[in-house]
């Protein structure tokens, strides 16, 4: 008997089982695969963003805190000769006088950016460093080669010198925000400084902008202690009376 031509209905089920269990398994193991890709690319996935935050947080700098800022805001007399102040920092500089206070909002203050082409202009006609007159400074090699010249469209008095102090810190906080250094200069001939640069506006103060070079650290005094600034082994010290002897108690 030739059993290959039988009609067996119980093996023809028990195929169609067989048949489906194959075909489930199929299924699990595509979705199995599918699921270990899926890991594969979450796992990539978040090593690419923990090398992307370990790059940013490496590459951030300290929040520009006003703490930072005015601690970073020192006067410098000696610059890096190397380092040129471009024309747009002086211009970003000077901008921070449309966003500030002014007295009576008269806003009289007028500004003459100086770069390096005209540097010798003022250079010849400053002092700097007042209490140390026997160092002459700045040294040699070490002079800032950027200016801004603060004028008045006014005659001066106490409402124009409070809006130049603001303007000074303001634009000198920003300067130390971009990573440069200055100093106010009081000491200059005036009228040079207007002759040198053709002004027909008075001015009150010129302020020096670069990349500072010195080394310097605020000590604590009292207010009945000597104020003059001074140096020693290399470093500027500049003395400043603590909070308590600046407030008036009753």
């Amino acid at each position: 008997m030739n059993f290959s031509h039988c009609h067996d209905p119980g093996s023809q089920t028990a195929g169609f089982f067989v048949s489906c269990r194959i075909e489930r398994i199929d299924r699990l193991c595509d979705l199995d695969s599918e699921k270990e890709d899926n890991m594969a690319d979450d796992y990539l996935g978040r090593k690419m963003e923990e090398y992307r935050t370990r790059v940013v947080t490496a590459n951030r700098r300290p929040a520009a805190t006003l703490g930072r800022l005015l601690l970073r805001n020192r006067s410098h007399r000696g610059y890096d000769a190397r380092f040129l102040v471009r024309e747009d920092q002086l211009r970003r500089i000077i901008a921070v006088n449309t966003k500030i206070p002014s007295a009576r909002n008269q806003q009289v203050l007028r500004f003459r950016p100086v770069l390096a082409d005209e540097a010798h202009k003022v250079l010849a006609h400053i002092r700097l460093g007042g209490a140390l007159p026997d160092l002459h400074l700045p040294l040699p090699g070490t002079e800032p080669n950027a200016f801004v010249i603060v004028c008045t469209t006014v005659g001066e008095d106490r409402y124009v010198d409070i809006d130049l102090g603001i303007s000074a810190q303001s634009m000198l906080l920003q300067a130390a925000e971009i990573g440069l250094n200055g100093i106010c200069i009081g000491a200059f001939d005036k009228a040079r400084i207007m002759r040198e640069f053709g002004l027909e506006l008075e001015p009150l103060l010129i302020i020096a902008f670069g990349k500072g070079i010195e080394r310097i650290e605020l000590t604590e005094i009292g207010s009945g202690e000597d104020h003059a600034y001074y140096r020693r082994d290399g470093v500027h010290y500049v003395p400043k009376v603590r909070v308590d002897d600046l407030i008036i108690k009753d």
